[in-house]
């Protein structure tokens, strides 16, 4: 077996749940021609398209948000926060609205 780097494993992954789900996407800063900051989605966007990969602005808040929509949807999201300073102000979509839809629905466990 090939030795790889962690980073290198991710877009290998990536590169093979996309192949094998049409409903896997990923959104995020420069994921889509550059590649990602740390390049674990380069050749990405080639393959896919812009569809699949989606370039955002500097927005956590919203495309996490997005991807909580898009999930509860059926799809498959995969968010990328480009450096771990940036995840705070996406914090709020998963704790206030991932985390507690199944309550918010009625949906009571019994």
């Amino acid at each position: 077996m090939p030795e790889l780097t962690f980073l290198e494993a991710l877009n290998q992954a990536l590169h093979q749940e996309m192949e094998a789900d049409e409903s896997v996407f990923i959104i995020g800063q420069d994921v889509g021609k550059f590649g990602g900051a740390f390049k674990v989605t380069e050749g990405l966007y080639q393959e896919f398209g812009r569809r699949r990969v989606v370039d955002t602005p500097m927005c956590e808040y919203a495309f996490t948000g997005l991807a909580n929509g898009a999930a509860l949807m059926g799809l498959r999201p995969v968010v990328e926060i480009q450096f771990a300073d940036f995840i705070s102000t996406g914090f709020d979509p998963i704790v206030q609205f991932a985390a507690t839809h199944h309550y918010r629905q009625g949906n009571l466990c019994r």
